[in-house]
């Protein structure tokens, strides 16, 4: 164990981004030799089956009326119906590790994602791009002659490689994906996204629809793709593949005002008794036993979830409010399923459609205890933020779920969301990784009902190509056909929706993310808690019967110091062999260290006018946690107005725009706006911004024309995923920093001569995670 108990040298960058949904559609076997279709791409024999793969995020075990939710989702209960609820199913602690598991049939570190897309360790664990010898599900497909597409979230390219200049090796058009519509981040904004991209080309959008909500755009992209697909080939002629990832459920939660108008007044009574109603539907429904109890309310790292009687009204009210937005938004991702359930219907193929519904993770804790309308100040996860940092900005609760606001709901509505177990996403306990799995293929197989069996997320992809008939093939087709590929890990449960006796096909299988560790064995579990920081032996194994305790209360550990010992010596061998090691808590400076290669992204750089927006990580190279200075040169003649640079959106940012004579400033603090201007006299002007970091993580904003200036003194740092949407010249896209300009302006695009923008980049803030990591890499040197 010794070696398990070395600290790593980097460790992942602290952004954990919320769980996954996902549902595939599947038809009939296919017929003839699957292995002879996959020698070239040939076309599919008539009948062949379609697949859809609808992925969200941030969904825990009791969020969905089959597992016991109060809110609506008929779509779901049809698919619970007409086929299976899996009622003991297993995924990783994060999204884009799931994702990889799912998609890939491999567990997540052996295809690169030990933890989500947004770092650069260096290590094979955590590579964070889609390798040559790992192959999709699409991949596979695609080369048995399926028409493939994916819409929505991906989540499968590291954040360094999401902008157009990048290579795309691991971007889903090279990955078995003929088309493409949606966000490659791993969260986005309900109403402004900060970046779609169509195939391998980000769409500039001028002016977002007033009525726009990422939900319905993604949907009747998916709608599109099948009805075009179906309108040029025929089932007979050709199947279709789609992979369909919803952003939600992730924060920033947002909803549309007619979904949210349904759940006005339904949480008024809170979590407490939320959570035991959903706990005796779930016992009624026969989801679990009839004496799994309840556990204690419990934080993420073991505090006690406040108690709902102990708030005054108003807090109640504000706290009810989150949980308002995250019922619409599964209302409404149910509708997006409805809608596509039924344009098969009318397809008449979806009797013959195979539906898996699971998600990636359990319900999130990342709101803290009381829930934030400033999501990029919550969501910071950098160290040394001083005590007094503001992490949740005291902003109107009518904002909460609309596009002014980035909000996401506190602990307690996690804990609903993950009963009746304890913990939280991020951890391998049950309230990460136990999640809902539903199957239903009404031409295919019999309702079944229930199934208790422990499976995996890796056995998903294997099972999927068992049931149409696909062997996973030794090479990959398409982009990189004959690159040898990895025998992938998971298996398949085929034989289980037939067979409510049939023992589970995953016996074993290991967990690992941010030095939470967990094994289960034939019923068993050990698992630790591992808080940041400390020394990972300080977090002990703890062990429970699952079989018997599934909601893991009684630690065992001390009644079974045997089984411990041998469970955690097996844990230790399947995760050298995994490519675990080394552990990442998430704590070291070193996290923070990129490729030498990158550092040309903090390098200055000119913007033109027609410049399409910055990608949002490009972007902060230039400018988080340190001072800089934009250049602006530019002609003002009289009556000219618009905006000259802007950089973020709703949840942080800064604008510089020209109006009535003067030059103005604006500084978004996570939702609290501080504005000031001065004179610009009409003739070509050099205009200036220079932000410098100072002690704290706070930061000092100058603007200057001709010798005048103004100041906005000593506010925050906009740090982490903040500023969201990248830098924009001569116009604000998307998000809009200051909402009264955009209701009054929209995009604002100048009117009058913008020549270029200027970034100039100083010196980092001490305290920045990059100086701190170069700093204890150096360290570390010296005694190398």
């Amino acid at each position: 164990m010794t070696r398990l108990l070395l600290r790593c040298l980097p460790a992942a960058l602290g952004v954990i981004v919320a769980g996954s949904i996902v549902v595939f559609a599947l038809l009939r076997l296919i017929p003839g030799d699957p292995a002879a279709s996959l020698a070239g791409p040939v076309r599919a024999p008539a009948g062949a089956p379609n697949v859809i793969v609808v992925l969200l995020d941030d969904m825990g075990y009791a969020d969905i009326g089959p597992f016991g939710s109060e809110i609506p989702t008929p779509a779901l209960q049809r698919l619970a119906d007409e086929g299976f609820a899996f009622t003991n199913y297993h995924t990783t602690p994060v999204c884009s590790p799931a994702r990889a598991a799912v998609l890939t049939g491999l567990n997540p570190h052996r295809a690169g994602f030990a933890t989500v897309a947004n770092s650069d360790h260096g290590f094979p664990g955590v590579r964070l791009e889609l390798g040559e010898d790992v192959s999709t599900l699409a991949e596979v497909l695609h080369g048995a002659g399926y028409a493939t597409a994916a819409v929505g979230k991906w989540h499968l390219t590291r954040d360094s490689l999401i902008h157009e200049g990048a290579d795309n090796s691991s971007w889903p058009v090279q990955r078995g994906v003929d088309h493409y519509y949606g966000s490659l981040e791993g969260l986005n904004s309900s109403f402004h996204p900060n970046q779609i991209v169509r195939d391998n080309t980000v769409v500039q959008v001028e002016e977002t629809p007033e009525d726009y909500y990422i939900t319905d755009d993604y949907t009747d992209e998916a709608l599109r793709f099948i009805q075009g697909t179906r309108a040029s080939a025929p089932q007979e002629q050709r199947p279709f593949y789609l992979d369909f990832a919803h952003t939600a459920m992730h924060g920033p939660l947002g909803a549309k005002k007619s979904d949210l108008a349904k759940y006005r007044g339904r949480y008024s009574e809170g979590w407490d008794a939320l959570r035991r109603e959903r706990h005796a539907r779930q016992i009624d429904l026969g989801i679990i036993p009839p004496e799994t109890p309840l556990p204690e309310a419990v934080g993420r790292l073991g505090k006690e979830v406040i108690d709902w009687e102990s708030l005054d009204g108003e807090t109640k009210n504000l706290y009810a409010r989150y949980q308002e937005v995250y019922a619409a938004m599964v209302d409404s991702i149910d509708q997006s399923l409805s809608l596509i359930i039924d344009l098969l219907d009318d397809l008449g193929e979806k009797d013959n459609t195979l539906i898996v519904f699971t998600s990636d993770n359990g319900g999130s804790a990342e709101g803290g205890p009381e829930g934030t309308r400033s999501y990029f100040s919550r969501f910071d996860h950098v160290p040394g933020l001083p005590e007094d940092w503001t992490a949740d900005v005291n902003r109107d609760p009518a904002f909460i779920g609309g596009p002014r606001l980035m909000a996401h709901y506190p602990e307690g509505s996690g804990m609903v969301s993950n009963t009746p177990f304890r913990f939280y996403k991020g951890q391998t306990f049950a309230g990460g990784v136990r999640v809902p799995l539903l199957l239903s293929w009404p031409a295919g197989l019999s309702a079944g009902g229930l199934r208790e069996q422990y499976q995996y997320a890796t056995d998903l992809t294997p099972t999927i190509l068992d049931l149409v008939g696909v062997p996973h093939p030794s090479t990959v087709n398409g982009t990189r056909h004959g690159v040898p590929v990895k025998d992938i890990d998971g298996v398949s449960f085929a034989p289980v929706p037939g067979d409510a006796s049939h023992p589970s096909t995953r016996p074993e299988q290991y967990a690992e993310f941010g030095g939470n560790r967990g094994l289960y064995r034939d019923g068993w579990k050990i698992l630790t808690n591992h808080r940041p920081g400390t020394p990972f032996e300080d977090a002990e194994w703890e062990l429970y019967h699952v079989d018997e305790d599934p909601n893991e209360i009684h630690d065992l550990a001390g009644e079974f110091p045997d089984l411990v010992r041998d469970l955690a010596a097996r844990w230790e061998r399947l995760a050298w062999e995994n490519t675990v090691f080394p552990l990442n808590d998430h704590s070291d400076p070193r996290a923070e260290l990129r490729r030498p290669a990158d550092g040309v992204y903090g390098e200055a750089v000119t913007l033109l006018p027609g410049t399409p927006k910055l990608e949002r990580w490009r972007s902060s190279r230039l400018t988080q946690l340190r001072s800089f200075e934009v250049v602006i040169d530019v002609t003002v003649a009289e009556g000219n107005s618009g905006v000259l640079v802007s950089h973020g959106d709703q949840g942080g940012g800064y604008v510089v725009w020209v109006d009535a004579g003067r030059v103005w400033l604006a500084v978004n603090e996570y939702g609290e706006l501080h504005e000031t201007s001065v004179p610009v006299p009409s003739g070509r002007r050099t205009v200036r911004l220079h932000s410098a970091a100072l002690a704290d993580f706070r930061t000092t904003w100058t603007l200057e024309v001709d010798g005048s200036s103004a100041e906005i003194p000593e506010v925050w740092a906009l740090l982490g995923m903040a500023p969201f949407s990248g830098i924009d010249v001569g116009v604000n896209r998307g998000g809009p920093v200051i909402w009264d300009n955009y209701v009054a302006h929209g995009s604002w695009r100048y009117s009058g001569t913008l020549h270029s923008v200027r970034y100039e980049p100083g010196e980092r803030a001490p305290y920045s995670p990059e100086v701190l990591a170069e700093i204890a890499r150096d360290s570390a040197e010296v005694f190398d």
